[in-house]
């Protein structure tokens, strides 16, 4: 077998993939691993048992059978906020062998840190961030960037196999750290978050007389406001470089102000 095929073969392996919470971004990732032949198993806090027989995944309530199900990987969908509670919660004790632990939340510091002080030493680790969701990627992932981090692999058969779901869909893989990942998402999501709320605060709404940097404006204040404040405070808390943006932010607004105050005073002495 050459190497190419022998590659090939360990990607396309059907993975056991156990998701630890199910909300909308986790339901979007899970249809697409469906869709691909992998096997789901899911358990929550929130009861979604019906949608999970309706999608054919198999629902855990008692999240020691989930641990003891050998899932090849652990995907973990919660929030930033719960993440450190859900982690320590786990009954990590009925493993029945090494797994990959995933997540997929939108700050990677966060999760690197805790599942390195918490997981067992044997357990794989992999920080991603699908830079999607439901909205942007309805329509597939195609050209759509995937940030990735292997913190510890040492099975690559299974790490490759799990990055594979989303490089077989076309995405842009990104291999970054998780440190260059949140300097640069707070002088970008974290910062686009941010203007978006201000807009929601300032309750701006469409005109008569719109222009298109107006339409743009009221769409990112839209599509912002969609996500819930939970997820833009775990932005902020959970990202060191995001407080150091805001304060940036704040002065910039204060150089604006300033040059127009000092713009308003030439005119009066005119």
């Amino acid at each position: 077998m050459s190497v190419s095929s022998e590659h090939s073969d360990v990607a396309s392996r059907t993975l056991k993939i156990g998701m630890v919470g199910f909300g909308p971004f986790g339901q979007f990732l899970g249809k697409t691993m469906i869709r691909q032949g992998h096997l789901l198993r899911v358990t929550s806090r929130t009861d979604y048992s019906e949608l999970c027989a309706h999608m054919g995944i198999s629902f855990f309530r008692d999240i020691g059978a989930f641990f003891e199900a050998e899932n090849d990987v652990v995907l973990i969908c919660t929030s930033i906020l719960s993440l450190t509670e859900v982690v320590r919660s786990m009954p990590l004790d009925r493993l029945k062998r090494p797994t990959l632990f995933a997540d997929v939340l939108s700050v990677k510091e966060h999760p690197r840190n805790v599942l390195l002080r918490v997981l067992p030493e044997e357990s794989d680790v992999l920080c991603t961030h699908p830079m999607f969701g439901p909205q942007s990627g309805k329509d597939g992932w195609k050209g759509l960037t995937f940030m990735y981090d292997r913190v510890r692999i040492r099975d690559e058969g299974i790490c490759s196999s799990f990055l594979h779901i989303f490089q077989s869909e076309g995405c842009r893989m990104l291999e970054m750290s998780c440190e260059e990942h949140d300097k640069v998402a707070a002088r970008s999501q974290f910062i686009t978050h941010t203007i978006g709320r201000i807009l929601s605060e300032m309750e701006i709404q469409s005109t008569a007389i719109n222009t298109k940097g107006f339409e743009t404006l009221i769409q990112l204040k839209e599509s912002t406001v969609r996500d819930s404040f939970d997820l833009f405070s775990g932005l902020f808390v959970h990202n060191r470089f995001a407080q150091k943006e805001l304060q940036n932010l704040e002065l910039a607004l204060n150089k604006v102000k300033q040059k127009l105050v000092e713009k308003m005073g030439e005119e009066e002495q005119d």
